[in-house]
């Protein structure tokens, strides 16, 4: 921290050395993941093609975005040809990029826009350019900086929230921030400042767990308003202990396309459960039924495409119990439990209380049921459930508490009923490690939540009270991605 006192013992600031930010920065950026418009970059350099890649990114992963470019470009081959395209044809070529529907009609007015306004030409000014469709100023100066290799500072998320962590400026919103910059930041920096910070920002100086332990100008950064990320502790040398993880995968099939068998393969964990899996048992690949040292387990909703969780175990289970035996729950396939000698581990997919909360009484009966299922299983041996609850148990659990309070997922009738649970005797694991704010597991997809850490904690490790002797540690995994949901972690022994 580059704080100095003065004579009345106040903290005074230093003067951000930006040049020597910037010069550390580029050197290390060099080694990290490049954003997607430096890729589109370092294969073209016609201005149509940095406009259309910019138009997709928005709202959506580079690595999503990539895949969508590369097989739009394939075929289509000048910007006309996104005039002769039907709009159905093009959702299908964006596919899954955020908003794809509303993005596949900006492309398709994209080119008699341009001949409306501006004779056939892409525009080459700021102004111009946010004057066309899906064009935001962020898409307009990332254009006109990386398609016609001029000026133009461009500000997002990381750039915003990266020079307000340096407090090299104070501002509200990205916009504030590029009027800023553009009248502090010396011109020689615009056109790159935006690669390096939104490479070092989605890899070290991120929004959630920031890695400053990481980082190259640590000595440099005043730090301001950022929470580190904790080093986890080496909990335990005892290699009988074991490692488990959930994870709400939102789609078994759709996660596997976005890395889901490397992780499972680089998590080394002994037993995996994965809920919303919106699949049948026969739908599923060789690749990921049968991962390399695991046995994968089942237990699917009758309605297709719904619902579903499942368990990856190198352990052999004693018992395989299907459901909770209460047909209301089970033909939605909710619960699946393997028994081992001393624990049951249960995998449980909570309901979703629903927009006006319509499915509250569903969601309480199965949260009755589960409570007496896991009070059954307690008395004769160790409980883990744990899952997707769909809701945030306390205030501390979510960005916004007070004004969802009436919202699925917190209302009052769901926060008792995990009240109860807690009450009757089995423990939030993730509490007993971390008590403080800003811990969560699942973020909309919508206005760039999760870049912004506005998310709710609904995913938990739980274990019944005589148990808690064997937790050793438990923790939230926010840096993995492929899901709006992370995985949880709990080390048992």
């Amino acid at each position: 921290m580059n704080i100095k006192f003065n004579k009345l013992n106040y903290p005074v600031m230093k003067k951000f050395d930006i040049d020597k930010a910037i010069a550390i920065l580029s050197k290390r950026v060099k080694e990290l993941k490049t954003p997607i418009v430096d890729l589109v970059k370092a294969q073209t350099n016609e201005p149509w093609k940095v406009l259309v890649a910019t138009i997709l990114s928005a709202r959506t992963t580079d690595s999503t975005t990539s895949q969508a470019v590369s097989k739009l470009f394939k075929r289509v081959n000048n910007i006309d040809d996104l005039s002769r395209m039907p709009v159905s044809r093009i959702e299908k070529l964006i596919y899954p990029v955020g908003f794809y529907r509303n993005k596949a009609k900006f492309l398709k007015k994209l080119p008699g826009e341009l001949k409306k306004l501006f004779k056939g030409r892409i525009p080459d000014s700021v102004e111009e350019l946010i004057r066309l469709p899906g064009v935001g100023r962020k898409t307009a100066n990332l254009v006109v900086s990386v398609g016609f290799n001029r000026p133009a500072v461009c500000v997002d998320t990381h750039v915003h929230r990266i020079m307000n962590i340096w407090g090299y400026v104070k501002t509200k919103n990205p916009l504030e921030t590029e009027m800023a910059l553009r009248k502090k930041l010396d011109k020689k920096y615009w056109i790159s400042i935006n690669s390096i910070l939104v490479a070092y920002g989605q890899s070290i100086c991120r929004p959630v767990s920031p890695r400053c332990n990481e980082c190259d100008i640590e000595f440099l950064c005043p730090q301001t308003g950022v929470t580190p990320r904790k080093i986890k502790k080496k909990t335990s040398s005892n290699k009988n202990n074991l490692s488990l993880i959930s994870w709400n995968v939102n789609g078994i099939r759709a996660s596997v396309k976005k890395g889901f068998i490397d992780f499972v393969k680089d998590s080394k964990a002994d037993i995996i459960a994965v809920q919303e899996t919106k699949a049948q048992p026969e739908q599923l690949s060789e690749e990921i039924i049968n991962i390399p040292g695991y046995t994968s387990y089942w237990f699917s909703a009758k309605r297709k495409g719904y619902s579903g969780v499942g368990i990856f175990s190198k352990l052999k289970p004693i018992s395989i119990i299907n459901g909770i035996n209460k047909k209301e729950f089970d033909d939605e396939g909710r619960a699946l439990t393997l028994e081992y000698e001393t624990f049951y581990f249960v995998n449980c997919y909570f309901p979703n209380s629903q927009h006006e909360l319509l499915r509250l009484d569903y969601k309480l009966r199965f949260n009755e049921a589960i409570l007496k299922y896991c009070r059954k299983l307690s008395r004769k041996k160790s409980v883990i459930i744990c899952g997707d609850f769909n809701v945030a148990h306390k205030a501390i659990d979510l960005k916004n508490p007070k004004s969802n309070e009436q919202n699925p997922g917190y209302s009052l009738p769901e926060r008792n009923s995990m009240d109860k649970f807690i009450d009757s005797g089995f423990i939030d694991t993730f509490r007993m490690f971390n008590k403080g704010p800003d811990n969560y597991t699942w973020w909309s997809y919508r206005f760039n939540a999760r870049e912004r850490n506005i998310g709710w904690r609904i995913d938990y490790f739980c274990v019944d009270k005589k148990s808690e002797s064997r937790v050793v540690n438990a923790e939230i995994l926010p840096d993995i991605t492929g899901s709006d949901h992370c995985p949880v972690s709990l080390e048992w022994k």
